[in-house]
């Protein structure tokens, strides 16, 4: 199977640490729906990200926190799955640079990591 071939349903996590406010993750939704190249699959409507309620590996609710999921929705994607999570990680280590420029203190560490939707 090529890169790319049967990835509709594919999704990746995008999880910021309990350093994060609501505000943090509404503003790295917000950047990841106008990083080149996401946005041109958001308006496609190849891809779709939004904010969820954290769950563990079970999908039981975590606490209070939030996560953001990036759903890949059409396997006519352009991209392969695994350049996408590349490309994800590196948007949301230049939110981190850009809010550690605009906000005063450390932005969150964030984690990026591609969820296994079978089980």
């Amino acid at each position: 199977m090529a890169d790319g071939d049967g990835v509709a349903g594919r999704v990746i996590r995008v999880r910021l640490d309990d350093t994060a406010t609501e505000s943090d993750i509404g503003a790295l939704r917000k950047w990841l729906e106008r990083e080149q190249g996401l946005d041109e699959m958001v308006r496609a409507g190849r891809l779709r990200i939004h904010e969820r309620r954290r769950t563990d590996e079970t999908g039981a609710p975590m606490g209070v926190g939030m996560e953001i999921v990036v759903a890949l929705v059409s396997a006519a994607a352009t991209v392969g799955f695994n350049q996408l999570v590349a490309q994800v990680g590196r948007a949301v280590e230049a939110w981190r640079d850009n809010r550690r420029e605009v906000e005063d203190g450390d932005p969150p560490e964030g984690s990026v990591d591609p969820v296994d939707l079978d089980g």
